[in-house]
């Protein structure tokens, strides 16, 4: 009888024992003492140049922590990105790695549900825009333009950036809490498994949607490169430059923000908070943000932010006085307490009600504890629960 073992080339049986072992960041040396073989040994292994052994294969997968299946699962992507992340800085920083650990996790967890479901996602990424000498910020804002009109916005405000890019365009977006507030979030590309971002869930939902802007414009111009985006960290590459710029441009088009600006303005001799409030409520951005939009812009002159928030700044309380029930109180933890997202909780409810995997292996592939992956399983089978009563009241 034929193994996983025996039906997978040794090659590629070789590839996946390579990756895992990078994943964990064991040496080659290490890992041959483990398995009780040579060096040279596991080097023709990972070459594909001789067949590994199934005791060898488990000694191994011990090692590396994971498991012979885990390694021999024809669904299992072998796909790692934290190698492109070490890359951006000598040694890199712990919290980005574990950063780029999670997003390399949740890719291969939503390639591997597609897999078991025999789903076939579809790209519909925009035409490439390679950075061309000149103004940064002016081809940023063209280009933004030019994929706002290629998608059929025109100039309309974007209620929902993430929803956009992942069921849209079919990028992979996940939304986390990380363990460093100064990770607003990671971009990253693979031929294999496309375009993936990942987003710190511990931020505001308006800042969510500005850096997912972001992580769009390196989409659009420099996606072979990956980019992690630090709060405060200056814009020092002119690839930096041209995604902020972009986000910007995409979120809060200059022509759509000087019209609004002159709508709602008009006849007053300041800028009022209340003006701000509304602006940025229009938008769905930052009051903060839209106000430096208003001095790039010239609209405002520079330091008008710094005034305002030398001066109280502009509240929630204030938000909520002047939106009434229009106002949406912004709750931090409503994006982190969400177990996954759309696309990928959708697949992983699909795999669960199809037995396909347990509440335990969902929970594992995941990355999260049998609680939440209860309540989301709980969720899905309230919402099963609903469509099948509208349906039996309209038979």
């Amino acid at each position: 009888m034929s193994t996983s073992l025996d039906r997978l080339p040794a090659s590629e049986v070789g590839e996946r024992v390579r990756v895992a072992r990078e994943a964990v960041r064991v040496t080659q040396a290490a890992a041959a003492e483990a398995a009780n073989m040579a060096r040279t040994t596991l080097v023709a292994i990972e070459k594909g140049q001789r067949r590994i052994r199934i005791s060898e294969l488990q000694r191994l997968a011990k090692c590396f922590g994971t498991s012979v299946n885990a390694l021999l699962r024809q669904e299992a992507v072998q796909l790692d990105l934290i190698p492109k992340f070490r890359k951006l800085s000598d040694g890199g920083e712990p919290s980005v790695e574990r950063a780029a650990r999670l997003l390399t996790d949740l890719a291969k967890a939503e390639v591997e549900l597609e897999g078991l479901l025999g789903v076939h996602p579809v790209r519909n990424y925009p035409q490439q825009r390679p950075i061309l000498p000149g103004d940064i910020r002016a081809q940023a804002e063209q280009d933004a333009i030019e994929v706002r009109q290629w998608l059929g916005l025109g100039l309309a405000p974007i209620s929902d950036m993430i929803t956009l890019l992942e069921l849209q365009l079919g990028v992979r977006v996940f939304v986390r809490k990380l363990d460093d507030s100064r990770i607003d979030g990671l971009f990253a590309y693979d031929d294999a498994v496309g375009a993936c971002i990942l987003l710190n869930a511990s931020h505001r939902r308006e800042r969510l949607m500005q850096t997912a802007a972001h992580e769009f414009g390196h989409l659009v111009s420099t996606r072979d490169e990956p980019e992690v985006l630090l709060e405060g960290s200056p814009e020092q590459t002119r690839e930096e430059r041209y995604a902020s710029a972009f986000g910007r441009g995409f979120l809060t088009p200059a022509r759509a923000v000087t019209q609004k600006f002159q709508e709602i303005t008009a006849g007053a001799s300041h800028l009022t908070r209340r003006h701000v409030i509304v602006l940025a409520h229009a938008f769905g951005v930052s009051r903060e943000a839209i106000v430096r939009r208003l001095e790039e812009l010239k609209l405002r002159k520079p330091g008008t932010w710094d005034w305002f928030k030398n001066h109280g700044g502009i509240t929630d309380h204030q938000a909520r006085q002047v939106l009434g029930d229009r106002f949406a109180p912004d709750d931090q933890q409503a994006e982190a307490n969400r177990p996954t997202s759309l696309r990928l909780g959708l697949l992983a409810e699909e795999a669960w009600k199809q037995e396909l995997l347990s509440e335990g292996q969902l929970a594992r592939l995941l990355h999260l504890d049998r609680v939440e992956v209860r309540r989301m399983l709980d969720e899905f089978s309230e919402e099963q629960s609903a469509v099948d009563a509208v349906l039996a009241l309209g038979e």
